[in-house]
């Protein structure tokens, strides 16, 4: 049997209201668990349509048919009215996710500002936002949040330092192969990175699969999978739009015999086993911009 890890990004208010109870659902119809990652504050993810102007953002709008992925809702969420908070109308729904068995980390405080200004924040602003981020998951659920993961995997070594103050147990704010231990500016090992090693279904849709033979195209990906395969599917359209896709995902899966895992059981025992890496910006295929992708040296 192939244990995949399933790591599941809540964007969005609307993400989190209505995909999560979706993916809730399934997962304990398939009897599997996952990690969840959150964002809590602002849901400004409208305001991504500026990017509409750069040409590979726009090709990947096209290609992946965002108006039918995310609806309206999510399109223009805080452009024609303020970003709602999304903790404060969702905790429940977070909270239940625990109640489940799933695991629960922190994904943004404000999701589109670290997609937009990761680059250009200090360190301390970064360690500021991770910081609002966590208090207020933690005052959501009641209970100690040990694990966070970079939106749009926007993350360099200044994330990693930013980062290593709040004593996660993992991190996954990259793109990769396997867990490594990031190299911090003294030398010493950073808290352990867990990376997504298998493509997104916006990645590759519309450029190397189909949406009719997209399943096969990421399961086949895992089972080549060189390191350590850990998938990333979103709320927003594996527990909305494409929640029958995902259904459909998962039956396969367990007649290839792979069994979904929340990314906390992918780390050895002895974190110090596992190797050095570095965290470095750079272009990705099927992603607009740079993100944070595993180096070693």
């Amino acid at each position: 049997m192939r244990t995949v890890g399933l790591r599941v990004d809540a964007d969005t208010y609307a993400g989190t209201r209505d995909g999560v109870p979706a993916l809730l659902s399934l997962t304990a119809r398939y009897g599997m668990r996952a990690t969840f990652f959150f964002s809590v504050g602002p849901d400004n993810m409208g305001r991504h349509l500026w990017r509409m102007l750069r040409p590979d953002f726009f090709r990947k709008m096209l290609r992946s048919n965002a108006p039918s992925l995310y609806g309206p809702g999510i399109l223009l969420a805080g452009t024609a009215w303020p970003g709602r908070r999304i903790a404060a109308g969702t905790g429940n729904v977070m909270r239940r996710c625990l109640e489940a068995g799933h695991e629960v980390g922190l994904h943004a405080w404000d999701h589109h500002a670290w997609q937009k200004h990761m680059p250009d924040w200090s360190v301390g602003e970064l360690r500021r936002q991770t910081a609002l981020g966590l208090e207020t998951l933690q005052a959501v659920l009641g209970s100690a949040v040990h694990c966070s993961a970079a939106p749009g995997w926007r993350a360099d070594r200044r994330v990693v330092e930013a980062k290593e103050p709040f004593a996660f147990t993992y991190n996954s704010d990259c793109r990769g192969e396997r867990p490594f231990r990031p190299r911090l500016t003294d030398g010493s090992a950073g808290t352990p990175q867990i990376p997504v090693s298998l493509p997104t279904f916006d990645e590759v849709i519309g450029r190397e699969a189909r949406e009719h033979d997209f399943n096969d195209f990421v399961l086949n990906a895992g089972h080549a999978c060189r390191g350590v395969p850990v998938y990333t599917i979103h709320a927003e359209v594996e527990g909305v739009s494409r929640a029958a896709l995902f259904t459909d995902l998962l039956e396969k899966a367990g007649r290839r015999g792979i069994r979904f895992c929340p990314l906390r059981e992918l780390l050895p025992s002895d974190p110090s086993e596992l190797p050095y890496g570095d965290i470095e910006l750079r272009t990705f295929p099927g992603r607009e911009g740079t993100l944070g992708v595993q180096t070693e040296h």
